[in-house]
């Protein structure tokens, strides 16, 4: 979306105002917005998270498993991972699946895991919802597998450990499955 003031770079600040029940939107390009007197809460502010995660970053290794330099970047806005690791911040929302390889082992890190499965919903009742927990736990048993494999292949003990953990757990909840049937 372009900037409706200037009408040429591209609109990097959205603002919605809503007066007496009517609502205004702009969406200002960073120059326009400044005019405007408008500017982000966080400009000249310390993140640390920032800081956490480019000094992660920054230990990971700066080439590819071929040796090759890693001059991964994001398609949409330019942003490279060096470049990320020296600000700790993103560049838009498709550097999340530009950077993914790199940063599950950041993710990992700092919360035990590579892929977020959020909490486990109250299941249906009855056979359907049995036959759909099945399905989620076999897919997920198969998830564990590839990532034990992996894990001990990265000589990551430790993870491969907690992952066989829960993959015993997993198996015991498809033997149930299977003996309830």
């Amino acid at each position: 979306m372009t900037c409706q003031d200037c009408k040429k770079k591209e609109a990097v600040v959205h603002l919605t105002q809503i007066v007496n029940n009517k609502k205004t939107t702009l969406a200002l390009c960073k120059d326009c917005a400044e005019k405007r007197g408008f500017h982000s809460p966080l400009d000249n502010v310390p993140f640390p998270l920032a800081e956490i995660l480019s000094g992660m970053a920054q230990h990971l290794p700066a080439t590819t498993e071929e040796g090759a330099k890693d001059t991964t970047a994001c398609s949409r806005c330019g942003l490279t991972f060096q470049d990320f690791t020296r600000q700790g911040r993103f560049g838009c929302g498709d550097c999340y699946g530009a950077f993914r390889h790199r940063l599950e082992t950041i993710m990992r890190k700092i919360h035990g895991a590579s892929l977020h499965r959020g909490r486990t919903p109250v299941q249906a009742t009855g056979a359907r919802g049995q036959e759909e927990s099945a399905k989620v736990s076999i897919k997920e048993e198969e998830r564990l597998r590839r990532e034990l494999q992996k894990a001990i292949g990265d000589e990551e003990f430790e993870r491969a450990a907690e992952l066989r953990d829960k993959l015993k757990m997993i198996q015991h909840e498809l033997a149930e499955h299977n003996d309830v049937k």
